[in-house]
């Protein structure tokens, strides 16, 4: 009889260590979908979560049932005996630290919230990708071709990003290549780690899972269809090749990412503008274009072409013996005067560096811009008052009121001081960047006074590569393509510490920290036994 009493305690014991067990489980599991929930663990495959607190929870109730079962006398025990008080402030502890969980998973759930404290904010959606999210026409659905040997766990949280993020706008799903080949040779996937994006008919392959090639393949489904942008050349423009810091790469590059052609254009040579132009830039024309090549630009822009003008004051050009055609044009289309001024600007660091000090609200291009734009040694603009018959001009950007445009380019030649007179120079603000649109034509033309924020020179500085694309954009009226350029990902690099340095983190957190521990254990062991 006492054998069998002891075994029955022996088994109601395994049932109360059972029991543990679930309950450890239970708690690591629902610690682990909160943190799922908050969005500061994403696991490998989120249904595993729900099963393993459903087990976890049904071995807990399995254990007790077993405990309560073999040894209803200790059961009775503890809740009649002097345990019972104690027990019963562990129990309202459990019961408490339960509800807790819950509760932080139901407000997890109904109100998900993800923290990223790295710098420059790089695990949260920028700007840009939410915005072409909330401009997707239709719903695009990922498909993430990725084999069992592939690591997924960045492109999910990613994805998972994308579709919290997009209003019902965006969903996906995972597809193992090696399980299902026939798929995979459906949608033209050749190797692993790709994702399919699609929105009706029309299909994009981004190569890698990260966020800049996923917007990349979301601004071609949004706008499909070719766009060739055209730079001017003949003229000493920035070159748009990598030669120096004064080419135009970063923003061909740039453009390219948003799915344009990039081409250089020479109107003496073709004596046209091609017919699949969707905009002309001009960027940092050091001689002044000829009388036929503004009467081909200006017959393109009569028939709804646009222009993109970067130009910079003529100190910094060669000197012009007769009249400008196209700044003659300007003035008389458009309303726009090319000032002959430098721009000093006493609120920058360098006053001879033009600061953004206010944009235009209501323009497309400037109308969501944050920070601020520079522009070395740029030029003023003036707006004539009475403008040309269906014609509104926007200036885009102003400098401060400290400024003003400085009008004796002698003197600047000479390296000597100037200050501000005010019956020759023109007083501040500043126009430096205008848009014009004509309503009859629908023509476009945006007029900068400087070109060297927009060269590989300034172009990641602040906001002004932001404002040139955005520009081009709103030229090649593109409106949905606007604000959603792909941002720059930063390069990170993780400089190992010295030998020293890699000595003393050695020391303190094998020897010196766990010794402390050591030395308090003892310490307090030896002090109560002391005390009996």
């Amino acid at each position: 009889m006492a054998k069998k009493k002891n075994s029955s305690a022996r088994l109601a014991l395994i049932g109360l260590v059972v029991a543990a067990l679930g309950c450890l489980g239970t708690a690591t599991f629902g610690i682990i979908r909160g943190s799922e929930a908050l969005g500061l663990y994403t696991p490998a495959r989120p249904e595993s979560l729900i099963q393993g607190l459903a087990i976890s929870g049904g071995v807990l109730l399995v254990g007790l049932a077993v405990y309560g079962i073999l040894n209803p006398a200790g059961v009775r025990r503890f809740f009649a005996g002097r345990q019972a008080r104690y027990g019963s402030n562990a129990l309202i502890m459990s019961l408490a630290f339960v509800g807790i969980l819950i509760v932080v998973n139901w407000l997890a759930i109904q109100y998900p919230k993800k923290f990223d404290l790295s710098e420059g904010k790089q695990h949260t959606l920028a700007p840009e990708t939410l915005q072409a999210l909330e401009t997707l026409p239709g719903k695009v659905v990922a498909k993430a071709f990725f084999s069992s040997q592939y690591p997924a766990t960045t492109a999910r949280s990613l994805l998972n990003d994308f579709k919290s993020s997009s209003k019902g706008k965006f969903d996906f799903e995972f597809v193992d290549p090696n399980a299902d080949p026939v798929q995979a040779r459906q949608y033209g996937i050749t190797g692993d780690g790709k994702i399919v994006l699609t929105m009706g008919d029309a299909r994009e392959i981004a190569a890698y899972a990260d966020e800049n090639t996923l917007t990349q393949a979301m601004i071609r489904l949004i706008s499909p269809e070719s766009r060739v942008v055209y730079f001017l050349t003949g003229h000493g423009e920035a070159e748009l090749q990598a030669s120096d810091s004064s080419s135009m790469l970063r923003a061909r590059q740039t453009l390219e990412s948003k799915n344009y052609t990039v081409e250089e254009l020479n109107l003496a040579a073709t004596n046209s503008v091609p017919a699949d132009a969707k905009a002309v830039v001009i960027a940092g024309a050091t001689d002044p274009l000829l009388e036929q090549e503004v009467a081909l630009l200006k017959a393109y822009i009569k028939n709804g072409g646009s222009l993109v003008l970067l130009t910079d004051p003529s100190l910094l050009a060669e000197p012009i013996e007769v009249d400008d055609p196209l700044a003659s044009y300007l003035q008389q289309e458009w309303a726009i005067t090319l000032q002959d001024t430098v721009v000093i600007d006493l609120t920058s660091n360098q006053p001879f560096s033009a600061i953004s000090a206010s944009y235009s609200s209501t323009a497309p291009i400037t109308s969501r811009t944050t920070s601020f734009t520079i522009m070395p040694q740029a030029r003023s603009l003036g707006i004539t008052a009475s403008l040309p018959q269906d014609v509104t001009v926007t200036p885009l950007i102003l400098t401060a009121q400290q400024s003003w445009g400085e009008t004796d380019l002698a003197a600047l030649q000479a390296n000597q001081d100037v200050a501000f007179d005010e019956n020759a120079d023109v007083p501040g603000p500043l126009t430096v960047a205008a848009s014009a649109e004509n309503a009859a034509s629908q023509g476009r033309v945006v007029v900068f006074g400087n070109s060297v924020f927009a060269t590989d020179e300034g172009f990641d500085a602040y906001a002004n590569g932001e404002i040139f694309i955005n520009a081009v954009d709103w030229a090649a009226q593109e409106s949905d393509l606007i604000n959603i350029t792909p941002r720059t990902q930063v390069d990170r690099q993780f400089n190992p510490p010295s030998q020293v340095g890699f000595i003393l983190i050695l020391l303190t957190s094998v020897f010196i920290l766990p010794g402390l521990v050591l030395v308090a254990g003892i310490s307090g062991w030896l002090a109560r036994r002391r005390q009996g």
